[in-house]
């Protein structure tokens, strides 16, 4: 199996890797001249290329076959969720990046005891290194919102509020087309003036188990119910 980094730019000829991709290509692999690997650039782009030159701390990989990747899922599937606390987050942003959520939130909620806005980069990585291990090609989009603010934005989604006395999720999914956002509460869910303020939203209260599950539970248990019923939209499985 072809190795796999990340490059943001696959327009030119040649690519320069530096940083932690460069680390693991030349420490990791021990790459050498004449090394093939895949680059993709997060935005549905995969090239193959060459290990052309190294350095102790850089590789220039010349690029060739430009390969043939799947669409982008006809259905986005967003999630706006409060963090959960300690290694717990890993776990949540990586299965729900296999998952193929598009966009994940970081809520900050009256509840919520992790600070939102500091978690956003870490995110961001582990979303990274999850899909270089699974193979997807679209990197999810990372950042954080008040809830308040996250609704005021407004949109054209299916919006859907995780509560274990709403309705089954299935039976909310029926004609989805394009966009679906999950919002998932802190330890002991969002309080009442936030519920009122998602249902006015037009968020419709929905349930994925007959009882309360952990954040990072409920995340994957709503993106899995909604992959499952929505068939993976286009995806292959690079999603």
């Amino acid at each position: 199996m072809v190795a796999r980094f990340y490059c943001d730019d696959l327009s030119a000829a040649t690519v320069r890797l530096e940083g932690k991709e460069a680390r693991h290509l030349l420490v990791s692999l021990r790459a050498r001249r004449g090394h093939t690997v895949e680059l993709f650039d997060g935005a549905g782009g995969l090239a193959r290329g060459i290990v052309a030159a190294t350095s102790k701390r850089s590789c220039t990989i010349e690029l060739g076959e430009r390969l043939t990747a799947p669409p982008c899922p006809s259905v986005a599937l967003d999630v706006a969720v409060a963090p959960p606390k300690g290694t717990r987050q890993s776990w949540l942003v990586h299965k729900a990046t296999e998952l193929g959520v598009r966009r994940l939130t970081a809520l900050r909620t009256r509840r919520g005891s992790v600070p939102a806005d500091s978690v956003t980069e870490r995110w961001q990585r582990i979303a990274l290194e999850a899909s270089k291990q699974c193979g997807r090609l679209w990197l999810p989009e990372i950042d954080a919102a008040g809830l308040a603010d996250f609704l005021a934005l407004g949109t054209d989604a299916l919006l859907l509020l995780l509560d274990p006395s709403g309705r089954p999720l299935g039976r909310c999914l029926e004609g989805v087309q394009k966009h679906v956002v999950l919002l998932v509460g802190p330890e002991g869910g969002f309080d009442a003036e936030e519920q009122r303020t998602a249902t006015a939203a037009g968020a419709i209260p929905v349930a994925v188990a007959p009882h309360i599950l952990r954040i990072e539970t409920a995340v994957l248990a709503g993106l899995a119910q909604m992959q499952g019923f929505l068939g993976w939209g286009t995806s292959d499985g690079s999603v």
